[in-house]
């Protein structure tokens, strides 16, 4: 009797691997709370509390690439009621840039364009301190358990924005210049129904892939929406147009840049920064 139900145990386990789904395609939607970074009451009225983005996650057993959907078209929750737009313009920014992962050699790949020109970052992935918690949801069918980290990020100096007939101005803080740190947490739920330990943006490392994501409690969370059993293999390979440059590197020529865009821009219904 032990021989037939360890048989039938092993059965089952190999049941359950061979279910495991080791290649496809989710969707997420990605929201962001803007009115937490803007104290503003004034600028708060002008802009919607939440902005939204739609994200793919191809993946195989150890390799994954996520990429920015194009946005719907939409009216612009940005613009202003005379017809002229309010326009937020940082440049360089990564956030519509692919990030490839190969996750058994542990390298990252960032594309990013600045300037009209092309950046690939390269970088390690190092391990994310996860906490396996046990606890267990239902997401789109799947069983996804519960992982959470702490970490730490930088706040912007404080900034007040005053709306005026040219438009709106943005004066840095004489107090506190200096980004501020801040401890927040990250939770993740995950399925270990999908093989690959991939997520949204730089979060994985988990024993499964990551179908829902919190950072800083609703401040970012990427909810899946969408999970297909198909990839196109076409399109997950590593890129490989752009100069090799660091993040390091690359922060440094961002940050060049938004300082000029900041004493160039005026007039109009953009933002200008500075006094």
């Amino acid at each position: 009797m032990k021989k037939v139900f360890f048989s039938l145990m092993l059965s089952l386990g190999g049941i359950s691997a061979m279910a495991q789904l080791k290649e496809g395609t989710v969707v997420y939607e990605r929201k962001v709370n803007v009115h937490r970074t803007i104290t503003d009451e004034q600028m708060r009225a002008m802009i919607p509390e939440f902005r939204t983005s739609k994200h793919m996650l191809m993946f195989s057993d150890s390799v994954s690439l996520f990429r920015l959907l194009p946005e719907d078209e939409a009216p612009d929750p940005f613009a202003g009621g005379n017809g002229g737009r309010v326009m937020f313009r940082f440049g360089g920014n990564t956030d519509g840039g692919d990030l490839y992962k190969n996750l058994s050699q542990s390298k990252s790949v960032l594309t990013a364009e600045l300037a009209d020109k092309n950046y690939l970052i390269i970088d390690t992935i190092r391990q994310l301190p996860w906490k396996l918690t046990g606890e267990t949801k239902q997401i789109l069918g799947y069983t996804c358990l519960k992982a959470t980290r702490k970490m730490n990020v930088s706040i912007a100096p404080a900034r007040r924005m005053v709306v005026g007939g040219s438009g709106i101005s943005v004066n840095n803080s004489t107090e506190n210049d200096a980004p501020q740190q801040k401890e927040i947490e990250v939770v993740a739920w995950y399925t270990e129904a999908i093989a690959c330990p991939a997520g949204p943006d730089n979060n994985g490392q988990l024993p499964g892939l990551i179908l829902q994501l919190d950072s800083d409690n609703g401040a970012t969370v990427y909810n899946a929406i969408e999970v297909k059993k198909t990839v196109d293999m076409k399109e997950l390979k590593e890129p490989k147009k752009g100069k090799i440059i660091t993040q390091v590197e690359f922060n440094k020529l961002r940050a060049d840049l938004m300082q000029q865009q900041m004493q160039n821009m005026g007039g109009g219904r953009n933002i200008r920064f500075g006094n």
